[in-house]
């Protein structure tokens, strides 16, 4: 592996072991895959991943075979990263069907405590503001799309007629 590669793999290695320590039971899912690779696929983002044998998890070795391969398209991301269903199931999955099916239930699963790690940097009562208003702005978000596709579809049932 290029240093470079690791370089950009490596903070990512770290991310994931930091929200897999707070879910012991996930770190025990994924001791049954131990010394496995699994592949992490966003367009232009590449990540490999071992896992170890005390389910944490290692930046693949260069020539290392994916065990299992899990691609999604870019323009998914922010719905993945707010754990929309929509995204989880249009993964393409490849390779071992047990270990990928392992790898969505643990991102399906699995919530990163934002507000905790950012109060460590900033204190808690900005974090707990931060992360509000964070909260607030996805879910203003959420609320226009779904309003918007309420004006469309009574637009198409009512409106249209006229």
């Amino acid at each position: 592996m290029s240093t470079l590669d690791y370089v950009l793999q490596a903070p990512w290695k770290r991310f994931i072991n930091r929200v897999l320590g707070d879910y012991p039971r996930a770190l025990e899912r994924l001791q049954r895959h131990a010394m496995k690779t699994v592949a992490l696929n966003c367009g232009p983002f590449h990540l490999r991943l071992t896992i170890l044998a005390d389910g944490g998890v290692d930046v693949a070795a260069q020539g290392a075979p994916n065990d299992a391969a899990l691609t999604l398209a870019p323009h998914l991301l922010p719905a993945l990263m707010a754990n929309e269903e929509e995204a989880l199931s249009q993964l393409q999955l490849e390779g071992e069907p047990e270990l990928a099916q392992e790898v969505v239930y643990l991102l399906r699963n699995l919530e990163w405590d934002v507000e905790e790690d950012l109060s460590k940097l900033v204190g808690d009562i900005a974090a707990h503001r931060a992360v509000g208003a964070a909260r607030a702005v996805r879910d203003w978000g959420m609320d226009a799309k779904a309003r918007l596709r309420e004006n469309f579809r009574e637009y198409f049932n009512e409106e249209r007629r006229l």
